[in-house]
């Protein structure tokens, strides 16, 4: 604190000046156990649309049925044959077991659709903000691993397949050693998938060949 001397030989204090604090830079802590490793689930509106509006006139059907028997009218002929076929039929009838195992079937793949939680092209990001969860889509992933690798001395032309568990990278250089440029590509992919920020990294392989002769 500092002091001013007056001319009367009173003396006045200075208003001191704290220094600002300076803003936190560091990147936010990333939270565990928050489920940011699972993959984002599908809506599947188009199946479960389906198989709404299936079930929808199926029952409607049954129910107009069942009121139409109740009001002392004859039931409909299809439900008729439908009940005589199955009376008449062996439980290992071709149409019998063709008929078991399509719904068997489309049983089996509803219970995967709702079991699984699809959206297979986003791969999830870690999560920062326990109330946010992002995700990339694997498509833009990959270019951002295509265009770093480009940039590498030597490489020519390069092409990436990324998975939720492998990043696979096939690259045709056209000058320097192979081991070099595969050396190269290593450490810059590596730092690529770090900086993507993925919740789970995938495995990097990286293939380097020679460009094949023309003719």
């Amino acid at each position: 604190m500092s002091e001013l001397q007056g001319s009367e030989g009173t003396t006045q204090r200075l208003p001191v000046l704290e220094k600002p604090t300076e803003p936190d830079h560091a990147p936010p802590p990333v939270l565990e156990g928050e489920g940011g490793n699972h993959r984002f689930w599908s809506p599947r509106r188009i199946p479960a649309g389906l198989v709404a509006v299936l079930l929808l006139a199926v029952a409607g059907l049954f129910l107009y049925d069942i009121a139409a028997v109740r009001a002392e009218q004859p039931a409909m002929r299809w439900r008729r044959e439908l009940a005589a076929q199955l009376a008449e039929r062996p439980v290992d009838d071709t149409w019998v077991l063709v008929g078991a195992g399509v719904a068997a079937a489309l049983g089996l793949w509803l219970i995967v659709l709702a079991a699984t939680p699809g959206l297979r092209g986003i791969l999830p990001m870690r999560r920062v903000h326990a109330d946010v969860r992002a995700g990339l889509h694997r498509e833009a992933a990959a270019l951002v691993l295509r265009d770093r690798a480009v940039e590498v001395a030597g490489v020519q032309s390069v092409r990436v397949r990324l998975s939720r568990a492998k990043a696979d990278v096939s690259a045709v250089s056209h000058f320097r050693e192979l081991d070099d440029v595969r050396a190269d590509l290593d450490a810059v992919l590596g730092d690529a998938i770090g900086g993507l920020g993925l919740a789970r990294p995938p495995a990097l392989s990286v293939h380097v060949r020679r460009p094949g002769k023309k003719g």
